[in-house]
């Protein structure tokens, strides 16, 4: 029998050990990764862990010097589908920014709000404030130009600038399609673009013991907070709800990871009284987080506003067995109401007082949710599962190339024409899924297509 040949598959991603969830999730679907497809990783930055190796290639990539020639390495392999993972680091992603501005490739959306990556890139010159001012005008017209401005002016805060204009557009004047990990972000690109689109739940690796789902029912309630902590990560009101509290209920709270401000966050732990019960520990090794995890009674993993994302933290509190608060917004909304506590956010302080005496009164609540969540991590989320899937999405990627070149072809002359034709918007709308039909109907009108920037 002939073996399967494999799609080659060039994955451009921040890689560990830096210290962001994206570059641990690569880490940990690697090998069924590497055996689904012919792959390289590809980076930016200077150094990487090189245990990554012994699974397949790592190169170091120049984003602004690349060119799509450069990525494919030969091989047994059928066609080269480069991914690139976006999100709202700007730390770890400006120069991905930059990337797919020049490159063909699949955008791996985390983040559609990156309204803070492109502040703090172009702050930073790492992206270019034109480029950035042309987009959002492109893709949200005059009140886009207007909130550029703005932002980069300082005069609006980039969550304020991201629940208007979440701004993942910017990242697709290139792309050939799109993977999102939400159904909320999936159907967000197929409502902003005709580009093909795809949908696969985020990863994890379960732990190949099932942690217990229950906890310490003598001393203190341990609570705990990790991963890159923003201002949308609520650690502020829950302070302050543990503050409201503190006298009725003997805890201690854990925060382990990146806070945005740690001086400001130190100093509201101290206006609150919490000096005692609240540890800002930083950036951990992720078997401290798993072992704090283990024991904790409760998770904070509560989002405001949410754009869409999926949640690789959620992904590593139900490998834990352990139960979390979420928002009742977006992803964290559509999950099933048994492997979560939500809260209101129009209600959350009083939510949060809610469940955390509910939790003193009764430690035993979060044991189900715990074991219900772990159950859901093994059945959707594993990485063997998402590699098949990157794998067809690669397979997919020279058809996605056309239909993306004929996409935006049809676009500009749907966009010049006074009375462009409806039944030729419904085909662009279902993604061109008749493309022998359209090209006849466009041939014309698209003399020179292949000349298109796209292609070079």
């Amino acid at each position: 029998m002939a073996r399967a040949v494999k799609p080659r598959v060039h994955w451009v991603s921040p890689l560990p050990p830096a210290e962001t969830d994206i570059g641990h999730y690569t880490a940990r679907i690697l090998p069924e990764l590497a055996e689904a497809t012919e792959l390289t990783l590809w980076t930016d930055a200077p150094r990487w862990d090189r245990a990554l190796e012994k699974h397949c290639p790592v190169r170091q990539l120049d984003p602004d010097g690349m060119l799509p020639r450069d990525f494919p390495r030969g091989g047994r392999g059928q066609g080269d589908a480069v991914f690139v993972h976006i999100g709202n680091s700007w730390v770890y992603h400006s120069g991905f920014l930059r990337l797919v501005q020049r490159i063909p490739s699949i955008i791996v959306l985390h983040d559609l709000a990156i309204q803070e990556l492109c502040n703090e890139a172009v702050l930073n010159d790492r992206f270019d404030a034109g480029t950035y001012r042309d987009g959002m005008a492109r893709w949200y017209g005059a009140e886009g130009a207007r909130l550029a401005s703005g932002l980069l002016d300082g005069q609006i805060p980039p969550l304020d600038v991201a629940m208007q204009a979440p701004g993942f557009e910017l990242t697709l004047s290139r792309a050939i399609s799109v993977l999102a990990h939400t159904p909320a972000a999936y159907e967000a690109t197929e409502a902003r673009s005709v580009l093909p689109a795809y949908l696969l739940d985020l990863p994890f690796r379960p732990s190949a013991q099932t942690p217990s789902e229950r906890r310490p029912e003598a001393g203190p309630l341990r609570f705990a907070q990790f991963g890159y902590i923003g201002p949308n990560r609520r650690l502020e009101a829950v302070l302050e709800a543990l503050s409201a509290v503190r006298d009725d209920i003997d805890f201690v709270f854990d925060i382990m990871g990146n806070v945005w401000d740690p001086h400001y966050i130190q100093g509201r732990i101290e206006d609150l009284d919490l000096a005692e019960r609240v540890k800002i520990h930083g950036f951990v090794d992720e078997p401290v987080l798993d072992a704090c995890l283990a024991q904790a009674h409760l998770v904070f993993n509560l989002r405001y506003p949410t754009m869409g994302e999926a949640s690789g933290s959620q992904l590593r509190i139900w490998n834990a067995s352990a139960a979390a608060v979420v928002s009742d917004l977006g992803w964290y909304g559509s999950l099933p109401d048994e492997t979560v506590f939500k809260i209101p956010h129009a209600d959350e302080q009083a939510a949060l007082i809610a469940l955390l005496r509910n939790l003193a009164a009764d430690r035993s609540i979060g044991a189900a949710i715990g074991r219900a969540g772990r159950a859901r991590l093994e059945a959707r989320h594993t990485p063997a599962r998402y590699a098949e899937g990157i794998a067809h999405v690669a397979a997919q990627a020279a058809g996605d190339a056309r239909s993306a070149l004929l996409a935006r072809s049809a676009s500009g002359v749907l966009a010049r024409s006074p009375d462009p034709q409806p039944l030729l918007q419904a085909r662009l709308a279902r993604h061109l899924a008749d493309e022998a039909a359209l090209t006849g109907a466009l041939l014309i009108q698209m003399s020179g297509i292949l000349d298109d920037p796209f292609y070079i």
